[in-house]
């Protein structure tokens, strides 16, 4: 079965099929900056674009960077604040004529990591945390998915959360070496640690593959991984919601 899969980021949209048995995409990648407003209305015209470049008629899973509860949007994130209290599956349904489930994107993410990836079989408090315009994390406990563990939001000093001070988008922006925004990256996870202690953290997200350039500066007690899965987790993941 081939389900179409959309990560919704702060910089890009991104679609592709993924086949349900082995997680596997089908075919190439579609990408479309993300509306500079990043207002619903924008954003479902994208999703829909999206939607019509594969020719598609089943249903739709979407991956969104915010807490969502049976389809609402509870928080805005990184995006426009008229998100809030926004069903984002009706409007995305609406916009593209087919059903469309909705989770939070890191949780998409922690899904293909845990069905198709590293996470596989992994028993215990797993986290997922994907690094890009904000940080995501999803949490699994013995497989099974808890959802809305909105660890970037965690308030950090003068910070109203720690993603504002600490996420792959912030490096970029302040031009921090890869050791600078390591360590930064590690006072997070040392909170994750702290609040949660997990048994394993993975990371998500396209930093995720630099991996190699930031790892001697994670000196949090937890086992790190990659689960190089890449910018695909995301399309991956959404697909699982509907499968």
């Amino acid at each position: 079965m081939e389900v179409l899969g959309i990560d919704i980021g702060g910089s890009g949209m991104k679609g592709g099929l993924i086949d349900s048995t082995t997680g596997n995409m089908i075919g190439e990648r579609f990408r479309i900056p993300t509306p500079k407003s990043r207002k619903p209305d924008k954003m479902a015209q994208v999703f829909k674009d999206i939607v019509n470049h594969f020719d598609y008629k089943g249903p739709v899973g979407c991956g969104f960077p915010s807490i969502i509860k049976n389809g609402v949007c509870k928080a805005p994130g990184n995006l426009h604040p008229n998100w809030y209290n926004t069903n984002a599956e009706t409007l995305f349904s609406e916009a593209c004529g087919l059903p469309v489930t909705v989770i939070n994107d890191a949780d998409a993410a922690g899904y293909a990591v845990m069905n198709y990836g590293i996470g596989k079989g992994n028993q215990g408090l797993v986290v997922m945390i994907t690094i890009g315009t904000g940080l995501g994390s999803g949490v699994f406990f013995n497989g099974k998915l808890i959802p809305n563990f909105e660890l970037g939001q965690i308030p950090y000093k003068k910070y109203k959360k720690i993603e504002s001070w600490a996420a792959a988008s912030i490096m970029e922006r302040d031009n921090l070496s890869y050791k600078k925004w390591g360590k930064r990256f590690n006072t997070f996870l040392e909170l994750v640690e702290l609040l949660v202690h997990p048994d394993h953290i993975i990371l998500g997200g396209g930093t995720s593959k630099d991996f190699d350039l930031f790892k001697k500066y994670i000196t949090v007690q937890t086992p790190v991984t990659p689960s190089r899965l890449g910018n695909t987790a995301g399309i991956v993941g959404a697909a699982c919601a509907v499968m």
